[in-house]
């Protein structure tokens, strides 16, 4: 079993209510994701679970947004 982690990423664009929910609902519908939170405010997107980058930047894209780089 792997264990639950935390990460921190940082996306273009996302700068209201809509765009934090938009993510929120994509990345939390991937397996093995606890839980994440949007912030249009500083672009970041906390999510804890057991996931891979991919799926998270794939959830992202699909909300219509990029991660920074």
């Amino acid at each position: 079993m792997r264990s639950t982690t935390e990460q921190t990423y940082v996306i273009n664009g996302m700068s209201c209510g809509h765009c934090e929910l938009s993510v929120r609902e994509e990345v939390e519908g991937l397996r093995g994701v606890e839980s994440a939170q949007a912030d249009g405010t500083t672009g970041r997107l906390i999510v804890r679970g057991d996931v891979d980058d991919a799926a998270v930047r794939g959830a992202v894209e699909a909300a219509g947004f990029q991660l920074a780089a």
